[in-house]
């Protein structure tokens, strides 16, 4: 049975820093594609950062890039997400997703296994 289990979230104040982990296990982590999404109260779920099997690769939506950092830790069945100069907009409860494939995913579609998220607050 697969878990992916988050961890990390919290409330912080603007211009903080936080960093979320994500456990997997019950799968073959070395060889999922993985993902960070968020929710935010009435919006759709938006994409965040992946990070290929390999570790070689990553992708991160605009509006995070350059704050947030996507790594992952194969012996450790971990990946993580370094969130950096935090803005009020970027409170949402954040899920890690894994996936198979060749490329870099940003669709949720793409995405098998879903943890049950941690939540992020950030307060001006």
């Amino acid at each position: 049975q697969v878990q992916l289990v988050e961890s990390g979230g919290g409330l912080v104040q603007a211009g903080g820093s936080l960093r979320l982990s994500c456990a997997a296990s019950g799968l073959t982590f070395s060889t999922y594609n993985m993902a960070w999404f968020r929710l935010a109260p009435d919006k759709e779920r938006q994409f965040v950062a992946t990070i290929t099997w390999s570790g070689f690769n990553t992708y991160y939506a605009d509006s995070v890039k350059g704050r947030f950092t996507i790594s992952r830790d194969n012996a450790k069945n971990n990946v993580y997400l370094q969130m950096n100069s935090l803005k009020p907009e970027d409170t949402a409860v954040y899920y890690c997703a894994a996936g198979r494939g060749s490329y870099v995913y940003t669709s949720d579609h793409q995405y098998t296994y879903w943890g049950q998220g941690t939540q992020v607050t950030v307060s001006s």
